[in-house]
């Protein structure tokens, strides 16, 4: 348990940028999941519209600091070479 109140404060904060954190990552994840089953049963047509729709998810992870810009760009980088395979 926090001692001060400027602990208990920060414990708030931390939970509540957890929870945030958390529905960003789960929402990535679905993404892309979505997008490699695309891939994956080979609908290239479709796989191509949801690419930037996947990007565009990863560069706002970012923007909320939920993940680091290079893990969003390894990834997107990834992402774009299986689609090219």
């Amino acid at each position: 348990m926090p001692n001060t109140k400027s602990a208990e404060r920060r414990m708030r904060n931390s939970a509540r940028k957890k929870l945030q954190n958390s529905r960003v990552k789960s929402n990535l994840r679905r993404v892309e999941k979505e997008f490699r089953a695309t891939v994956t049963a080979k609908k290239l047509d479709e796989a191509v519209k949801l690419l930037p729709g996947v990007h565009s998810a990863y560069d706002k992870a970012v923007k909320t600091g939920a993940i680091a810009r290079a893990t969003a760009n390894r990834k997107k980088s990834r992402l774009a070479l299986t689609l090219k395979k």
